[in-house]
C-alpha cells in the first residue's frame, strides 16, 4: 500500500474517526486516556468517594465488570458504582474522542443536528448530551462572585413552552403561537420572562431567570443571593428596585439617569452589549423554551465571556463537567 493510498483512506474516514487517529499519531496509543480512567483522575483527587452519598473512607474496590471496568462498593450506603456513576457520560458507551468532538461542537455553538453529524450519534442523544452538560455547567456558574465595578440590567424573552408535550399531561395555558411572533400583551407582562444579568470589569458574568413581567427588590435577591462581594459598587439604571436591593444588601449603588449610558468612569454599556451577544446568540436556536433558558445562558457565557482558546475551553468543559456529581 502506499502512501497515497493511506491518504485516500484517511479522506474517507469521518471527523470523529480522523480525530482519534490524530490522537493516536501524536500519542503511544498505549497511553491514551480512556474516559473511566479522566473522570476518576478529575473526581478522586482526595480519595475516591461514593457518588450515591459523598463518602470517601467507606468506599472499597468491589471486582470488576465483564468489560474490565473497575466497581467500588460504598460501606456507608451499601450501593455500589463505578468511575462514571452519577456523571455526564453515565450510561453512555460512547468514547472519550467522541465526548471530546461533541464538546468542540458545543463551543462552536453548533445546532443539535450539525452536532450529532458531526459526532454520528442521533439527534436526540446530541440534545440529552448539551444539557448534561450545561446542567454540570450550570452548578459551576451557581458558584460564581462578581466583585469591583458591577453593571446590572435586566433582559426579557417571550415565555416558551417549546417542546415535545405528545408523552406528557402538559396542557397549554394558551392558544399556541408561531415562532418568532411577538407576544399578545404589549410592554412588560407576565408574557415576558425576566432574566437579571450582571457583568463585572474583570470579564465575568451571571445572568439566571428571575420572573415573570416587571422585577422586584425580592426577586433581584433571590438571583443575586451571595453572587456579589461585599465591597462591589453597582452601577444600574433608574429602576427602584435597584434601590432597595442595594440599601439591603449595604451595596454602593450609582444609578445613570434615564438616556444616559455613562457617568465618569460608571456605565452600563458592558451589560448592554452584553444582552445585545445574548439575544444573537439564541436568535438562531429559533426559540428557547423557557425551562432550559438558564442552561443557555451559562452555554452563552462559556463561548462570549471565557477568552480561553478553542482547545483550552474544551479541556475546561471536559474536566469541570465529567468531575461533577449530577444530581440524582
Amino acid at each position: 500500500m502506499t502512501v497515497s493510498d493511506i491518504l485516500k483512506l484517511i479522506g474517507s474516514l469521518s471527523t470523529r474517526e480522523q480525530n482519534m487517529l490524530r490522537t493516536l499519531l501524536l500519542n503511544d496509543a498505549t497511553k491514551v486516556i480512556k474516559i473511566e480512567q479522566l473522570i476518576t483522575e478529575a473526581r478522586h483527587t482526595n480519595g475516591i468517594s461514593c457518588p450515591h452519598c459523598g463518602c470517601v473512607e467507606g468506599v472499597s474496590r468491589n471486582g470488576h465488570r465483564k468489560d474490565g471496568t473497575q466497581r467500588y462498593l460504598c460501606t456507608n450506603c451499601g450501593k455500589s458504582s463505578v468511575a462514571t456513576t452519577n456523571s455526564i457520560t453515565s450510561g453512555t458507551r460512547k468514547d472519550l474522542e467522541t465526548w471530546k468532538q461533541f464538546i468542540r461542537c458545543m463551543v462552536n455553538g453548533f445546532s443539535v443536528r450539525k452536532t450529532a453529524v458531526e459526532c454520528e450519534i442521533h439527534k436526540n442523544t446530541a440534545f440529552i448530551w448539551r444539557h448534561k452538560v450545561l446542567d454540570a455547567l450550570t452548578q459551576i456558574s451557581d458558584k460564581t462572585k462578581l466583585d469591583g465595578i458591577i453593571e446590572a440590567d435586566e433582559t426579557f424573552f417571550p415565555i416558551s413552552y417549546k417542546g415535545n408535550h405528545k408523552k406528557s399531561k402538559f396542557v397549554m395555558p394558551r392558544e399556541p403561537r408561531k415562532r418568532g411572533k411577538s407576544v399578545r400583551v404589549r410592554g412588560l407582562s407576565n408574557e415576558q420572562v425576566c432574566v437579571p444579568c450582571a457583568v463585572s470589569r474583570n470579564g465575568k458574568a451571571f445572568g439566571k431567570v428571575a420572573n415573570l413581567g416587571r422585577v422586584s427588590s425580592i426577586d433581584l435577591d433571590k438571583v443575586y443571593d451571595n453572587k456579589i462581594d461585599s465591597d462591589a459598587t453597582l452601577c444600574t439604571d433608574k429602576m427602584n428596585s435597584y434601590v432597595r436591593f442595594a440599601h439591603r444588601n449595604d451595596f454602593k449603588l450609582v444609578q445613570l439617569k434615564s438616556g444616559k449610558s455613562k457617568k465618569g468612569v460608571y456605565n452600563i454599556q458592558r451589560i448592554n452589549s452584553y444582552h445585545s451577544e445574548l439575544k444573537g446568540f439564541l436568535r438562531p436556536f429559533k426559540g428557547v423554551s423557557t425551562k432550559y433558558l438558564n442552561n443557555y445562558l451559562v452555554w452563552h457565557n462559556l463561548i462570549k465571556m471565557n477568552k480561553q482558546s478553542l482547545q483550552d475551553k474544551v479541556q475546561f468543559v471536559l474536566k469541570s463537567s465529567i468531575s461533577i456529581i449530577a444530581e440524582v
